[in-house]
Parts: structure tokens; C-alpha cells; sequence
């Protein structure tokens, strides 16, 4: 027993002078060398870190999280990351983490992100935001574009800088007006009115641009409606309503037809609006204007009545440009 307790004590005290010698060694070791991060890109060696995360964390953030100039994100191929290897450096040994990092990026290929504007299978224009190319489409609609339907947004990535287009720019070269078919139907026989010749024009189909913005000439509601009726062409609106209801002029102009109208009309008004563009106003009850008079748009010109070639008591209204009647709904 005495010998196992002494051989026991020789055991420990080996043992603390071999723990103090690894703590002497170690401290040695810590004095000439420290740890570090040897750094590889593709199997080469670039340099240290003395802080790999710190490092990784840079490259992260300028690969995620760049948005200088309009840059979307940096792609960076995986063999030019760094690799890092634990190494034990001396001291008089400098870190190069800042030549490490500017080496990374400067493999990386930056992307652009750009919206552009497609006009059936061709990119027209492009803009650097969603809500840019939504303003572009929506005042398309505004101006009532004929290409609307063939008219799409597309998100790209591109790796240079294109041109951008401000909205009023792209509106402008993305607009493409409606195009109108006129059908002429047969010119009729022009009638003798106290007040002078009066054509019984033309019909046309389709919308036709009159450059005027038109309001209703009565609040009332319609009773026939512009085209074929009965085997003739109608070329109005009718609208319903009781005899010595007021009629206001649907835009401003010069009265030329203030009077009786034997071609069917009744008492009939008709106001010029320059450039070819009448309003006819038929069956009044009475007239409340004249011949040369300026009228504003809304200001009142005849009373609903139930005159001429007439079934009841309504205002018969007309659009004409260059003496072709177009369908007044389209105007209203």
C-alpha cells in the first residue's frame, strides 16, 4: 500500500510539471506567434485576416446589399471567394484584410435593374422603378392609347447602365392614336328651313376626334339611341323628358340655325364649335336663342317640345364633324 501511495504521489507531480511546461511552451508560442487566418482564392495565396468574420461580413454585405447608382445586387463567382485556413503568424507578420476585400470585388459584376415598356415584342423605353412604368401605362390610358392591349411591363437585369425615360417623354412616344373607320352612307337632299339650307349629312361609324370636350345637353334619359332604327339611319340621341324642359348647349360656340325646320327637325338649333363641329338640338317647344349669338357651355338655348316629324316629347341631339353625324355617346 505504502509503495502504490508513493508511486501515486510521483504520478501527480509529473503530471503538474508536465501541465506547467505545456502553460510555459504556450505562453512562449503566444509571445513570438499569433493566431490568424491564412486566406486562399482559387487554390492561391492572397494574405491573412486577423478577423475572418469581420472580413466575410464586408464581402456579405457588398454582395447583398450594394444598391449604389441604381446597382440591384453584385455577383461574385464562387471560386473567387475567399477560403480561410487557421495559422499561427509572427508577430512582426502584418494583416492584409482591405487588399483581401478590394481583390474579391473586384471580380464582381454588378446587375442593373431597369422596368422596361413593351410594345408587342419590342422593349420601347425603359425606367428605373415599378410604380415609373405604372404611371407610364396608366397615362396611356388617360389619353385613351390605341396599343393599350398589346402594352406590357418587364423587370430586367441587365450589366450596363441604359438610358432611362422620364413619363411625359415615354407617354408621348408610346401613344398611338385610335384609328376610325368611316363608313359614308348616302348623301340625302338638303331642306329649305326659314332659316336656310340645312343638310341632312352623312353617318359615319367609329369615333372620330372633334378636339372639344362635350357635356349633356339634358339630364334626362335616352329613348333611342344613334344607328339603324326602323330601316333608317338615326344620327342622334333622343332624350326623354316633358315638354318646356330646358336645353343647354353641350360646348361653347356660335348659333348658325335658330328656327323651323320642315326636313323633320321642328325647331331646331345648331351651334358651330370651329373646325368643322356641330351640335344639332331638334323638336324644341321654343327657342331661346338666336342666329350669330356666342353661347357658353351649359347655357340654355330651347325648351324640350314635341315638333317636326315627332312621337312625343324629347330632344333629338347630334354631333357632326364636316357634316358627318357620329354617335354622341362616344362624346358625352
Amino acid at each position: 500500500m505504502r509503495k502504490f501511495l508513493i508511486g501515486l504521489r510521483t504520478s501527480i507531480k509529473i503530471s503538474a510539471l508536465f501541465a506547467v511546461s505545456l502553460v510555459i511552451i504556450f505562453a512562449i508560442v503566444m509571445g513570438v506567434y499569433k493566431p490568424i487566418y491564412s486566406v486562399t482564392i482559387d487554390g492561391e495565396m492572397v494574405g491573412y485576416s486577423k478577423d475572418r468574420a469581420a472580413l466575410q461580413a464586408r464581402i456579405n454585405d457588398y454582395i447583398e446589399k450594394e444598391n449604389k447608382e441604381g446597382i440591384a445586387f453584385i455577383q461574385i463567382d464562387q471560386k473567387n471567394l475567399p477560403e480561410y485556413k487557421l495559422c499561427f503568424l509572427k508577430r512582426g507578420i502584418e494583416t492584409n484584410d482591405d487588399e483581401i476585400y478590394e481583390k474579391v470585388v473586384a471580380t464582381g459584376t454588378a446587375f442593373y435593374r431597369y422596368y422596361a415598356l413593351i410594345v408587342g415584342n419590342e422593349e420601347k423605353c425603359y425606367v428605373e422603378t415599378f410604380e415609373e412604368a405604372e404611371n407610364i401605362v396608366n397615362g396611356l390610358k388617360d389619353k385613351n392609347s390605341n396599343n393599350l392591349d398589346s402594352i406590357s411591363i418587364k423587370e430586367k437585369y441587365v450589366t450596363n447602365r441604359v438610358e432611362t425615360t422620364d413619363k411625359d417623354t415615354a407617354v408621348a412616344a408610346l401613344f398611338e392614336e385610335k384609328k376610325v373607320n368611316v363608313e359614308v352612307a348616302q348623301k340625302s337632299k338638303s331642306t329649305t328651313s326659314s332659316g336656310g339650307k340645312i343638310s341632312s349629312g352623312k353617318v359615319g361609324s367609329g369615333y372620330k376626334s372633334a378636339g372639344i370636350n362635350f357635356i349633356k345637353p339634358i339630364s334626362a334619359v335616352i329613348t333611342s339611341r344613334f344607328g339603324s332604327r326602323w330601316g333608317k339611319s338615326h344620327k342622334g340621341l333622343d332624350f326623354g323628358a316633358s315638354t318646356g324642359t330646358t336645353i343647354k348647349a353641350a360646348a361653347a360656340g356660335t348659333v348658325t340655325f335658330a328656327g323651323w325646320n320642315s326636313g323633320g327637325y321642328g325647331n331646331l338649333v345648331i351651334i358651330s364649335h370651329g373646325n368643322g363641329v356641330q351640335t344639332y338640338y331638334a323638336h324644341c317647344s321654343s327657342i331661346t336663342t338666336k342666329v350669330g349669338a356666342r353661347v357658353s357651355s351649359g347655357q340654355a338655348i330651347a325648351k324640350v317640345g314635341n315638333t317636326g316629324r315627332s312621337y312625343g316629347s324629347h330632344l333629338h341631339f347630334e354631333i357632326r364633324i364636316n357634316d358627318v353625324a357620329y354617335n354622341p355617346e362616344l362624346y358625352l
